[in-house]
């Protein structure tokens, strides 16, 4: 049952994107929740990088105070993601072609196969606007407490108490939601795009700001929809991300294929 890993051999065309409406958005989740009951140990596998990742972002920063440790973790998360969320598309897309029956080694080689494709560049551009936005920050940081807080910062908080540092907390919070909503436009359907068709990066990226420009209510409210989920899944320790994000992989790949007029 390996047919399915197979990618299109000619270039595609491009896509033509669609009006949506808000029940879009929850056929979506109602899919994405339908795939992983489906398929749970996929979306548990998956997911746990995320989990185990994270606790041990908490061990480094805050038990060991190791905060050097912060640069490769967050270097390779981004680098990580594409391809961990490639394994769900493919598992989404093996269903909706109505296949049951697949090893997991198939999945495994889907992923692996995407180093010769479009993803390795679509992660190097989510790297470098991650990079971006971290230097960005720390300009913040220094601009609002100076540089005598960067000593001190982590051994008292009262610094972020100050005017200058609630000053701080909501420019780098607005800045970071449009940094976040940037990021969003340009990857929203691009990653499934990528791995369903054979398309350069940019044009998949410049497809996804379309879907946006398109339908901007609905992509707001699926943007937000990801916010709140992701956040309500990580306050019991993280435990509820081994749900939230297969559920969310999944309904990914349902949101492209109602974003975008299929090509058959």
């Amino acid at each position: 049952m390996s047919e399915m890993a197979e990618f299109p051999s000619a270039p595609s065309k491009v896509p033509v994107v669609r009006r949506m409406t808000y029940g879009d958005i929850g056929a979506a989740l109602a899919a994405g929740a339908r795939d992983f009951r489906a398929k749970p140990m996929m979306g548990l596998f998956f997911s746990h990088v995320y989990v185990v990742g994270g606790w041990l972002l908490y061990l480094f920063l805050f038990a060991s105070d190791q905060v050097w440790w912060a640069i490769p973790i967050t270097v390779g998360f981004p680098l990580l993601g594409p391809f961990l969320a490639v394994g769900l598309y493919e598992v989404s897309r093996r269903l909706e072609a109505g296949q049951r029956e697949w090893r997991r080694n198939d999945i495994f080689g889907v992923i692996w196969r995407q180093r010769l494709r479009q993803l390795p560049s679509m992660a190097w551009v989510i790297i470098v606007y991650f990079l971006f936005w971290s230097f960005f920050a720390h300009m913040l940081f220094a601009l609002f407490l100076g540089p005598s807080a960067l000593m001190n910062v982590t051994s008292s908080y009262g610094y972020l108490l100050q005017p200058e540092g609630l000053m701080m907390l909501l420019v780098g919070t607005l800045f970071g939601a449009v940094f976040a909503f940037v990021l969003f436009c340009l990857t929203v359907v691009s990653l499934p795009l990528l791995l369903d068709k054979e398309l350069d990066f940019v044009t998949a990226m410049l497809t996804s700001i379309a879907v946006v420009r398109e339908n901007p209510g609905v992509m707001l409210v699926w943007g937000a929809t990801i916010a709140g989920l992701t956040f309500l899944g990580m306050l019991p320790g993280l435990l509820g991300l081994f749900v939230v994000l297969p559920v969310l992989g999944h309904a990914t790949w349902h949101i492209y294929r109602r974003a975008l007029v299929p090509q058959d």
